[in-house]
């Protein structure tokens, strides 16, 4: 468990006033290499909503599929971008060696990683089976739910678990801010391998289902399973404990949150957003301004735990230097994905509604967007951080899933701003 007793604050030049031109030169190595992973992420994003759309099939054979998909993609990029922002905490004040050395922290870390994921894959599973029922959305069973959720959760688990050390360990060794580095491109990551996962996991639910005893006795493997790990990595050690007590809860709304956007999302781009350009600037809007989110939680946190920043009522010093990375990076990626979706139209001859309107709509979206959550997520870190709770299991989990509640509204509501009628 990390240390909680009171911190000397570290003073450096981050800790006084400076100009903008000393801004740029102190924190030109972290503007760089998170406009880097949000570019990477960008891509993953697009490739995602490609595969999506090559599901058709998939979503009509397997009703009710679609609204867990969301809380699937968040639920990734959430548990290992948690685990990704505590392997940075570590890296950063030396209890983990940057040289893939097992150690008793980091197989805490990989084993509590892995629990979650069965345990929230099987709660995503009855939440999204409760969310079609409760909105009268044709559905498949309760038993198909579960086992595709908690089999797409192992495939991708086994994925991302040494792909989230990697990048970890690797950003680090060569001397780049793994706050700038991991959490948008684990995310895009999550988003590439989730949807591969569950069709995987479509699959196999196909062979099962040749008989239901066999299906019966799966998902009672599966929740036994679920059970004997859970407790065993609970008792196992006070780091697994607080990892488990602490996210849980955590990751249990993110997942209903998860569900809800994708509900409400689809609902509003059937009524709303009729054009194939903006169609595809949502998910790339939703996961560049979850990615931005990420990075500054995970910055934050580092700095908490480091002693940079003191969790003050009132932002200042380090904080407010993070802020200004995170809104400079805003002002670079939203018009560039508005950039790409345009482009994407055009290259497949959709309807599109210009630059110049769309590269507008992004970044205005954009600056809304991550003015409220970098507030929000700020006072998220101090507040977990004052009541012993680790920000690394707090903050990224509720400021992305947050986020993604609320960017679709956001970007809808400029939308209609500024089209007006041609919606």
């Amino acid at each position: 468990m990390k240390d909680r007793s009171p911190k000397k604050k570290i003073r450096s030049s981050l800790s006084i006033g400076y100009s903008i031109s000393e801004f740029f030169e102190n924190h030109k190595t972290n503007i760089r290499e998170g406009l880097i992973a949000l570019l990477i992420c960008a891509v993953g994003d697009l490739i995602a909503g490609i595969i999506l759309g090559k599901m058709t099939f998939f979503l009509e054979t397997f009703p009710g599929l679609l609204v867990m998909i969301p809380g699937a993609i968040g639920m990734r990029g959430n548990i290992f971008g948690s685990f990704a922002s505590r392997l940075s905490t570590n890296l950063h004040i030396g209890v983990i060696s940057p040289k893939f050395e097992l150690s008793e922290e980091l197989n805490y870390n990989i084993f509590s990683s892995f629990v979650l994921t069965l345990v929230l894959s099987l709660f995503l599973g009855i939440i999204a089976n409760l969310m079609c029922l409760l909105l009268h959305y044709p559905a498949m069973s309760l038993i198909d739910f579960i086992l595709i959720s908690v089999m797409a959760g192992i495939i991708s688990n086994l994925i991302m678990l040494p792909i989230t050390m990697i990048i970890s360990f690797k950003s680090f060794q060569h001397g780049w801010d793994p706050d700038n580095i991991t959490s948008p491109i684990i995310a895009a990551f999550g988003d590439l391998f989730t949807l591969p996962a569950i069709i995987l996991s479509l699959f196999i639910l196909q062979v099962l289902d040749i008989n239901w005893i066999v299906k019966d006795a799966a998902l009672l493997i599966i929740i036994l399973l679920v059970a004997i790990s859970f407790i065993y990595c609970y008792k196992l050690s006070d780091e697994t404990k607080t990892i488990l007590r602490q996210s849980t809860p955590v990751l249990l709304l993110c997942s209903f949150l998860g569900c809800s956007a994708g509900a409400i999302l689809n609902s509003a781009v059937e009524t709303l957003l009729t054009n194939p350009t903006l169609l595809t600037l949502l998910p790339l809007f939703s996961g560049e301004s979850g990615s931005l989110i990420s990075i500054l939680g995970a910055r934050l946190s580092s700095g908490l735990h480091s002693g940079l920043i003191e969790p003050s009522t009132k932002p200042e010093g380090n904080a407010v230097y993070n802020f200004g990375v995170c809104i400079v990076l805003s002002i670079i990626i939203f018009p560039f994905i508005g950039i790409l979706a345009e482009g994407s139209s055009f290259i497949l001859k959709t309807a599109g509604v210009g630059f110049d309107k769309i590269m507008e709509i992004s970044t205005i979206s954009g600056l809304i967007l991550v003015t409220v959550m970098a507030f929000l997520v700020y006072y998220i870190s101090i507040t977990s951080y004052r009541n012993n709770l680790d920000p690394d299991n707090i903050v990224i989990p509720i400021s992305t899933s947050i986020t993604d509640s609320i960017s679709s509204l956001i970007l809808i509501s400029v939308s209609l701003i500024i089209l007006g009628v041609l919606i």
